[in-house]
């Protein structure tokens, strides 16, 4: 009697990204990745001792991908926007997957070698090593907010998003103006979380920056700039 395949971790993991690009991460579990593989989910226990476990390595995979031929290039400013902008368009063509980096994140090669990156970039800044983890972290949860934020969009369907589009004008467009004047006021000129999310993207991300120049002018400056 031929016993069942035995799947190799890649596999595993290719079938698993595939299953998460049609189900969010709620949904997903082991027992339909076996189901979808034809084995049972003791068999992906081997591989995997749980579902979370599986998923960050799905999404460790996608960073894995970002890096892929990226050669870090410009001053540091530059060289985190690129990246950013890297790991952005990557989840944007996974975007239930982005979801699911965005609650588990990720532990393996492909995480740490975006995260070498980010921390070489921010010590070319003239940051002191000491608060360079500091500001690594709040740019780390910036990206990670806003491209599961986004990801949350995109995974709308164009009915859903209409009906959407529609309930905000009418909310906004709407609005009494005795009880949300300022809503009123700028009522024509506000628009919906799904939209220019790219430019969003890119002025958050600069303000960040900006902070952490800010924050490095006082100890690149010399001893003859630093007031007394």
């Amino acid at each position: 009697m031929t016993g069942r395949r035995r799947w190799s971790t890649e596999e595993i993991l290719d079938a698993a990204a595939e299953l998460l690009r049609t189900n969010d991460a709620d949904s997903f579990s082991v027992r339909k990745l076996a189901a979808v593989l034809g084995t049972d989910s003791s068999s992906l226990y081997r591989h995997f001792r749980s579902k979370t476990e599986l998923v960050r390595a799905v999404a460790d995979r996608v960073l894995l991908g970002v890096m892929e031929g990226y050669r870090p290039e410009g001053d540091w400013q530059q060289r985190i926007t690129a990246l950013a902008l890297r790991v952005r368009e990557a989840f944007g063509e996974q975007p239930q997957l982005a979801a699911a980096w965005g609650r588990y994140a990720s532990s393996g090669t492909g995480s740490r070698m975006v995260m070498e990156q980010l921390l070489q970039a921010l010590r070319e800044s003239g940051l002191p090593d000491e608060e360079i983890p500091a500001h690594y972290h709040r740019i780390t949860v910036l990206l990670v907010a806003l491209i599961a934020s986004e990801a949350g969009v995109s995974t709308i369907g164009p009915v859903e998003y209409e009906q959407g589009m529609e309930l905000f004008r009418v909310a906004v467009l709407g609005a009494d103006p005795e009880r949300f004047p300022a809503v009123a006021h700028f009522a024509r000129d506000v628009k919906p979380q799904g939209a220019d999310r790219r430019a969003a993207f890119e002025e958050i991300l600069a303000a960040q920056l900006a902070h952490v120049e800010r924050s490095a002018r006082p100890w690149s400056a010399g001893p003859q700039d630093i007031p007394s």
